[in-house]
């Protein structure tokens, strides 16, 4: 499925910076490198709890997860508006629960694949809270 995903980044990026439509809660994470300091960007879905925003991984760490812990901080880029600067924290038992019961929304189908794979998720997934930085 990740092969696919990459395969498509182009395409989706491209669509998605134009209009957003169609991506629900896609958002871009542009995060310093932990070896080279160059910013990288993946497009994510923010999960969404109230005013509590969240974004994770369901495979563990991964390059993105990886950055953003040793950096801190990033910037979360809505389609069409600026970037907005946030701070992450990685969450750890009951409030990791909290993300992970955040599934439905992921854009279709991912919310079926999360939905299906959730025990695996539970065991392996690294999710963070983010928050703006003032």
């Amino acid at each position: 499925m990740y092969a696919v995903i990459g395969f498509l980044d182009p395409l989706v990026r491209r669509e998605w910076r134009s209009t957003g439509i169609g991506l629900g809660n896609v958002v871009e994470l542009r995060v310093a490198g932990r070896r080279t300091g160059q910013y990288r960007s993946v497009l994510l879905t923010l999960l969404r709890d109230g005013e509590r925003w969240f974004l994770g991984h369901p495979n563990g760490d991964v390059a993105w997860t990886l950055n953003l812990e040793a950096a801190g901080t990033a910037d979360l880029k809505f389609a069409r508006t600026v970037p907005i600067p946030v701070r992450a924290r990685r969450l750890e038992g009951a409030e990791r629960d909290v993300a992970m019961r955040l599934f439905d929304q992921h854009p279709f189908p991912g919310n079926l694949v999360y939905r299906a794979a959730r025990a695996h998720i539970r065991a392996v997934g690294v999710y963070f809270a983010l928050e703006r930085v003032a």
